[in-house]
């Protein structure tokens, strides 16, 4: 296994100074081929749209090779991955909570990710940062008005939603409009804001985790000991240095750190639906408990969720949702109660 991961890292590796490096062409947010998921009328919200909308910022689908960071062309290699895989499994359960908006940006590479701690390999994880944040301000200048927004980020993506919700923060005019921050198999630490959610009924706060099997938790602090986060000035990514990572279990939503297997609702491969298409349903498949700063994983039982044992599998994502349905439940909880708050707020109308 080790001789076969060097050979892959070795032919992964761009093997050019990111300094030096010329990353493919910025993504121009004004044309609807810069976005995986769009609405068809994105200035124009129908009423089945929900009354929120959904900024989400996918997982790592481009593997490396030359280029440190990857292109935004709709033909680009892992833009397959993307709209078969990553988009139905972890943008969908967001698509009854309201409008998805999903942007394609210069991701970093699996190489740059998940195979090397080199200062390259960070300072292409930063430069994915500032498409994204380009991104949504597109969204918010052209079509976000005054609605009320979830952000969702998964793996990389959830990373660099991190970052996008401290400025939000500081903005009052956005903290205010925030339903939920949403960090998908990403880690974050406990000490930074927004708050950890602690139940369904709050908004403005945050839900991340990142997973691991009952199998792999023999020794908790292994899993981490690659992992990066957001410095205390956000302007780099800096080594754990035994700080625990944040968990909110997706199946409580809140401050419940243990969900037992028949709590989970539902779980779902959705690899190749197409968009607006609902998965059927697994429930009661996994256990999940927060410990050590992961989400411990109960084994999931129907051949449907269990991965296919190669290496890109390992390293990536999951193609499929162990949470699909808990999430979806969670969103739309988050935004009833954020519509009835403000509704109150104005007299009982909704915003």
């Amino acid at each position: 296994m080790t001789w076969r991961d060097d050979i892959l890292r070795t032919g992964l590796d761009p093997r050019t100074p990111f300094q030096t490096y010329r990353p493919p062409a910025a993504p121009d947010y004004g044309s609807p081929q810069a976005w995986a998921l769009l609405p068809t009328r994105p200035a124009e919200p129908a009423v089945s749209d929900g009354s929120a909308d959904v900024f989400f910022v996918h997982s790592t689908t481009y593997l490396g090779g030359k280029d440190w960071n990857g292109s935004v062309s709709p033909k680009a290699p892992g833009s397959a991955l993307l709209s078969r895989v990553v988009l139905p499994n972890y943008a969908a359960p967001f698509g009854r909570a309201g409008r998805v908006f999903a942007p394609r940006y210069r991701q970093a590479s699996l190489y740059a990710t998940r195979m090397t701690l080199r200062d390259d390999a960070r300072d292409a994880r930063l430069f994915a940062y500032d498409d994204v944040r380009a991104a949504f301000m597109a969204w918010r200048t052209r079509w976000g008005g005054s609605r009320p927004f979830i952000l969702v980020g998964v793996e990389q993506g959830g990373q660099l939603v991190e970052r996008l919700a401290r400025e939000v923060q500081a903005d009052p005019s956005l903290r205010e409009r925030l339903v939920a921050v949403y960090e998908i198999e990403a880690l974050a630490r406990t000490d930074r804001p927004p708050v950890a959610c602690r139940s369904r009924t709050q908004v403005g706060c945050r839900i991340a985790y990142v997973s691991a099997r009952d199998a792999d938790f023999t020794a908790p602090a292994r899993l981490l000991d690659r992992a990066l986060v957001w410095s205390d000035d956000d302007t780099a990514l800096e080594d754990l240095h035994g700080r625990a990572g944040l968990c909110v279990n997706p199946v409580t939503g809140g401050a419940t750190a243990e969900a037992s297997q028949k709590a989970n609702v539902g779980a779902a491969n959705a690899t190749g639906l197409e968009w607006g298409v609902r998965p059927a349903f697994l429930a009661h498949q996994t256990s999940a408990t927060c410990e050590a700063g992961l989400l411990r994983l109960g084994a999931p039982h129907s051949p449907d969720l269990k991965r296919s044992g190669s290496w890109t599998e390992r390293l990536m994502v999951r193609p499929f949702n162990l949470f699909w349905a808990d999430l979806e439940a969670d969103a739309l909880a988050r935004r009833d109660t954020w519509l009835a708050a403000h509704a109150a707020a104005r007299g009982g109308v909704a915003p």
